[in-house]
């Protein structure tokens, strides 16, 4: 017979819990940026650029997944943004994003945005600090040197 104490018992239930929830992968292309979600490794970032005219298409399973994961958050959250551009039609759907990240705020949860932007690109740096403005969610604004 195995006996477990409660504080590991807990861990157990919360790996458990974090193997339900499946991760979410999409492979960057030239008009899409990548997404990886992954609970059990407690990582979830979009990064590249979007191009592509259809948001409403590309985020659809990004905000599916994003709803299904608020009903049992992590404890703390770090969402990364590391975009070197997006389009009119993707601000929607970020914001959307954001949204949804605040509500697991709202529930008691610690989430922090982690806002990567090219440091010699004043406009990514701006709707940094503009989408940080809309939603109640701790932002950090990070530069980064841009890959030749």
């Amino acid at each position: 017979m195995l006996i477990k104490d409660k504080q590991s018992s807990a861990y157990d239930a919360q790996t458990i819990r974090m193997n339900k929830m499946q991760n979410l992968y999409l492979e960057a292309t030239n008009d899409t940026p990548g997404v990886l979600f992954d609970p059990l490794n407690e990582v979830y970032e979009i990064t590249g650029r979007f191009l592509h005219e259809d948001a409403t298409d590309f985020f659809r399973p990004i905000l599916d997944w994003l709803t299904d994961y608020s009903g049992e958050p992590q404890e703390r959250t770090i969402f990364a943004f590391k975009m070197n551009y997006f389009n009119t039609a993707a601000s929607k759907a970020i914001l959307d994003i954001l949204m949804i990240l605040e509500e697991i705020v709202e529930s008691g949860y610690e989430v922090l945005v982690h806002w990567h932007f090219p440091e010699d690109d004043p406009d990514m740096e701006e709707a940094g600090i503009e989408y940080s403005e809309m939603v109640d969610v701790a932002f950090k604004l990070i530069p980064y040197q841009q890959e030749e």
